[in-house]
């Protein structure tokens, strides 16, 4: 009950502050709003490395939950690129859609070229946009190939890229947990409430070193960001043991 009371607050947020809130204002109060949300879901965020605090900037990681847009919004409010049915989500969708969710219809094979020209806008602009190259929730073990096309919007845009990692862990033990995974044919309540009755997790969010988008080929560079993200991934494991 308190994780809805706190998303009605959210959308009450968006619909009634927002409008009267700067940009800056706006991703601020996401922050806070994910933070709280983390806490009452009893996840604890460890974040490493320095989150980008401004743009323009792209933002790549590896995607394992519904819960990544809340961990990543908790360390930095960005601009997420999104399937474009969560937008049709109850409450879920209005709360994306108020932080800025940029929405991807992926039967579409076109829609990938509308949402590369926004991106490249949306960073002209000055903002943090973030993306799940993998196309779709891994089990996490191991990643899956990095799509190319979207890193366009950063090469046109000549925006530097940030590549992230994600992982979730028991709080007790720190090996990874699959408690919050979103996969197959997983929905969100059933995922919610898997996780809701595993132990506590730990939510690492692990951010590298922006690269120059100058000069780039976007599939080689989308072989590379992929090695980054593995690294980076494989950090928190290391960090986790010292």
């Amino acid at each position: 009950m308190a994780a809805l009371a706190h998303a009605l607050r959210g959308w009450w947020i968006i619909a009634l502050r927002f409008p009267r809130m700067t940009q800056a204002e706006r991703g601020q109060e996401v922050s806070r709003w994910a933070q709280r949300m983390l806490a009452i879901l009893g996840v604890e965020l460890v974040v490493q490395g320095r989150p980008p605090t401004q743009g323009p900037l792209l933002l790549v990681l590896n995607h394992l939950s519904w819960l990544d847009i809340l961990v990543v919004h908790a360390a930095q409010h960005v601009r997420f690129v999104a399937k474009a049915n969560i937008r049709r989500w109850p409450l879920v969708g209005a709360l994306a859609t108020g932080g800025g969710t940029l929405y991807i219809e992926r039967e579409r094979r076109r829609d990938a070229m509308r949402l590369v020209h926004h991106i490249a806008e949306a960073l002209q602009a000055g903002d943090l946009i973030a993306v799940f190259p993998e196309g779709t929730t891994g089990e996490g073990r191991e990643l899956l190939p990095f799509h190319a096309n979207l890193l366009q919007g950063a090469i046109s845009a000549g925006a530097p890229v940030m590549p992230a990692a994600l992982r979730f862990a028991d709080r007790a033990t720190d090996a990874t947990s699959m408690a919050a995974a979103y996969i197959g044919d997983d929905t969100l309540v059933g995922s919610l409430w898997r996780m809701l009755t595993a132990p506590p997790l730990r939510a690492y969010v692990c951010f590298g070193e922006p690269q120059a988008a100058q000069g780039r080929e976007r599939r080689a560079w989308a072989k590379g960001l992929r090695a980054e993200v593995d690294a980076l991934r494989a950090r928190t494991v290391a960090t986790a043991s010292n």
